[in-house]
């Protein structure tokens, strides 16, 4: 029987960030005028507003998921460690890998010779990833607010800090550029696809769903972004929407069907009402 991936629907999460603590996702120096700050944020590059870079959420939100799960940091990309499964057998009780996905290329490298050729097989490509984190951008009436503010940089504050000699004592200050607290930014979409792989049973990828809130709750109880052990970073999800697309809907003959609208991450027994709708198919 030949190999098959089948997209039985996605489900959609949606909401806003809002920013309790001011946020520092940094961004290039290169460029700045001589006497700008030492740690820029990242900015988009047409409107020079901050925004929050899918990657940042998505890497962050799955660093904390595989120290929570006690994985293996058995991967280096440049100077970051991070989980990857090289087998089968432990691939298949990996929530996390199931959910983030896995790198075929790195596999293949990672291989003995006697694995590549089955790992070229079903192994390098039928496993794909489930969680698509988009880009945030600030929210209008942020916007707004903090274009009439007297802030240090267009949308931000500076933040003096200083490190301190151990033996001398001398201070030396430094600049880091944050966005506000308070500042909200929205509309943050979050991408779960639910497959049935080669004809089988596709209720699992319902329940690993659970995983990506369990990602959001952890979150929001560390930091998002730098200098978190400073104060920097905190946030929370809030006007949280679930959304299921059903295959249907892609096709043109079904609708989308709303599974939680206001969402409490910590409310257990909604998030499995969630997952008990989906594995009945909404």
């Amino acid at each position: 029987m030949a190999n098959s991936i089948q997209i039985m629907g996605k489900v959609v999460i949606t909401g806003s960030i809002r920013l309790l603590t001011g946020l520092h996702i940094g961004g290039a120096a290169a460029g700045l005028d001589i006497g700008g700050v030492d740690n820029p944020i990242i900015r988009h590059p047409v409107t020079r507003e901050p925004y929050i870079p899918g990657s940042s959420l998505r890497g962050k939100i799955r660093s904390l998921l595989e120290r929570a799960y006690d994985l293996p940091l058995n991967k280096k990309v440049q100077d970051v460690r991070l989980h990857e499964c090289y087998n089968e057998n432990e691939y298949k009780t990996c929530a996390i890998c199931h959910v983030f996905g896995v790198s075929p290329g790195e596999r293949e490298r990672s291989a003995t010779q006697g694995e590549r050729a089955d790992r070229r097989g079903e192994w390098a490509t039928f496993k794909p990833t489930r969680l698509v984190v988009r880009d945030v951008q600030m929210s209008e009436g942020s916007r707004q607010e903090l274009e009439t503010a007297e802030t240090d940089l267009p949308y931000t504050e500076v933040k003096w800090e200083a490190s301190i000699d151990r033996i001398t004592s001398a201070a030396v200050p430094r600049q880091n550029e944050r966005v506000p607290a308070g500042v909200v930014f929205e509309p943050f979409e979050m991408i779960y696809t639910l497959y049935r792989l080669n004809n089988g049973d596709w209720q699992q990828d319902a329940e690993w769903l659970k995983v990506v809130f369990e990602g959001m709750r952890l979150l929001e109880d560390d930091y998002l972004g730098g200098y978190g052990s400073r104060g920097a970073g905190k946030i929370a999800f809030e006007n949280l929407k679930v959304e299921l697309r059903p295959l249907s809907y892609y096709h043109g003959t079904g609708n989308s069907i709303t599974l939680a609208d206001g969402l409490n991450l910590r409310d257990m027994t909604q998030i499995n009402q969630i997952v008990a709708q989906l594995k009945q198919g909404g």
